[in-house]
């Protein structure tokens, strides 16, 4: 962290970025937040927006259009820049493209001297992180991506809803790939402090392991979903943002599914996937490594591979 006051660069003004810009002036998240796109009049006009709405927000957030000079004295900066998800495209497709648009970005922040945290949304987001990872030469806890926690989300309103209970009252965690290979280990899912998988057991009626495989299914598939009906994602991703940077600047130690680079846990390396993770005020401080059945490690293992194998020949330099 740079100082006393809370500053956050957002690279990419588009749905994604002005979702977690509006949801961080909502929750007052920090101090200063800058804009920066290649379409400099959109931050602008995106800034003076977003500054007309803070009489009636809960903080006097500092906002304003910038470049990349502005990340210098940053203590986070999120990059939600790419190009857009078309219908039927999945993240892996947007890969090559988005390399080349990260080449750009990447290269003039560390130029200006910035010290603190990469959060990276474009997608596909495991391997852009990585990218980052490569391109930065930051340290791996420092560089982040947004990973399964709106996945994980998605997952805790859908079981909440099934179970008719509070969605904060259930913990379940949505692992791997943010993409076609993410699963569910339901082994480590619990309402409370029961097991799902308890629940089902003794309401045998009411409950069922189908609906649950139906509901995995569900979360997967529903980015799909929203952009076949409204063309792209957002807001979810957004709000999701804001939690992870709350976690951050607050030094809260919480335990989010974020893309972490792996060196050795549940077996894998050089990989980043999401997986529960411990965030604080320098980024990751530790990946919580669950106690998966060998049905789950091993499809685990596959979306590593996945990953892997979609990162290799990638030209980051």
């Amino acid at each position: 962290m740079t100082g006393m006051t809370k500053k956050i660069v957002l690279v990419g003004t588009g749905m994604v970025g002005m979702s977690f810009a509006y949801a961080a002036l909502n929750q007052g998240v920090c101090d200063e937040l800058v804009l920066c796109d290649i379409n400099k009049e959109r931050a602008v006009g995106e800034a003076m927006d977003l500054n007309h709405g803070l009489p009636f927000a809960r903080s006097n957030m500092k906002i304003y259009a910038g470049d990349y000079s502005d990340c210098k004295d940053a203590d986070i900066v999120i990059i939600a820049a790419g190009v857009a998800q078309k219908e039927g495209e999945t993240r892996l497709d947007l890969l090559q493209r988005n390399v080349d648009v990260f080449r750009s970005i990447i290269t003039p922040i560390v130029k200006s001297g910035f010290n603190g945290i990469f959060l990276v949304a474009t997608n596909p987001v495991d391997i852009m992180t990585r990218v980052t990872y490569e391109l930065s030469r930051f340290g791996s806890g420092r560089v982040i991506g947004s990973g399964t926690t709106l996945d994980s989300a998605r997952l805790r309103y859908l079981l909440g809803d099934y179970l008719s209970v509070d969605p904060k009252n259930v913990h379940a965690y949505v692992i791997g790939e943010h993409g076609d290979s993410e699963f569910v280990p339901f082994s480590q899912a619990i309402v409370a402090t029961k097991s799902i998988i308890s629940v089902i057991q003794e309401d045998s009626t009411s409950y069922k392991m189908e609906h649950l495989k139906e509901i995995e299914e569900q979360v997967r598939t529903a980015a799909y979903k929203i952009i076949s009906a409204k063309r792209a994602t957002y807001y979810g991703i957004g709000m999701a943002l804001t939690r992870i940077v709350k976690a951050i600047l607050n030094d809260e130690n919480s335990i989010l599914t974020v893309s972490t680079k792996l060196n050795g846990e549940y077996g894998i390396n050089d990989v980043y996937i999401g997986v529960p993770s411990v965030i604080g005020r320098n980024g990751i401080k530790q990946v919580i490594e669950l106690s998966l059945t060998d049905e789950e490690t091993e499809k685990l293992h596959n979306s590593a591979k996945i990953l892997a194998d979609s990162f290799e020949g990638l030209k980051c330099r």
